[in-house]
């Protein structure tokens, strides 16, 4: 079984070439990767700064494997608790899986977090600990505004299903309310993307920015972040977008 703490090491060895620490750190987010595989590493490229060539700054490598170990620790603590009270409560007769099932166990293909599987720019904007911290603190109970996965509080997104509509967050397109018909639809990205792309860091530059000419013309980082949004609705005069999602 892959080790995390094993290949975060291989991360910090300055004597190891980039190549096999930027290796290093793929395999940990295949042992932990709160937002998915894909976008965990997109959100890291931009929080810890790794530029498109890793020889122009091999510490981002580090800060980047840093700021996965701390979430991982708040999510390993927070996982113990959780299997303590499920063995209570199967000692006491109740084997049932709570529903909602905690946010690790989720299945993508069925959560509301989709998007961020199929369109790995989409995820939330916030450092790794923090959304971690509030998932936790949504399973223990609390009462928190804004989109469950990033907070935004702003207008919800209308998207097609081609027979019905879903409710997007405007921030991450977290499903806020799912299509009439009862079922999960694919999430489809307005702006075509591959994952070799994502992996060379193609959307940054060499200074740890992101690139302004990524994917084809100048975008501010405010725009890069919403590449593939469908444009904001306002409930009082509802549009309709031309961005859809398909089964």
């Amino acid at each position: 079984m892959t080790s995390f703490l094993t290949h975060r090491a291989r991360v910090h060895d300055a004597q190891l070439p980039l190549h096999r620490r930027h290796s290093a750190l793929r395999t940990c987010l295949t042992v932990f990767a709160p937002y998915g595989l894909r976008a965990t590493y997109h959100h890291l490229t931009l929080s810890a700064a790794i530029p498109r060539r890793l020889e122009a700054d091999p510490d981002a490598l580090a800060r980047a494997v840093e700021e996965l170990h701390e979430a991982r620790v708040l999510w390993l603590v927070r996982a113990e608790e959780y299997a303590v009270q499920r063995r209570a409560e199967k000692q006491a007769g109740r084997r049932a899986v709570p529903n909602p099932r905690p946010w690790w166990l989720r299945s993508w293909w069925e959560s509301p977090e989709r998007a961020w599987f199929e369109d790995p720019f989409r995820h939330p904007s916030l450092r790794l600990s923090e959304y971690v911290r509030r998932q936790n603190a949504l399973l223990d109970g609390a009462d928190l505004p804004g989109c469950p996965a990033c907070g935004d509080e702003g207008p919800r997104v209308l998207s097609s299903t081609g027979h019905g509509w879903v409710e997007l967050c405007h921030g991450c397109a977290w499903v806020l309310v799912p299509c009439p018909c009862g079922q999960r639809h694919r999430f489809v990205p307005e702006t075509p993307f591959n994952w070799n792309g994502i992996w060379q860091r193609a959307h940054m530059s060499d200074d740890g920015m992101p690139n302004p000419h990524w994917p084809a013309s100048s975008h501010s980082d405010a725009a890069r972040r919403t590449l593939g949004k469908p444009k904001p609705v306002n409930h009082d005069e509802p549009t309709r977008t031309t961005t859809t999602a398909i089964s």
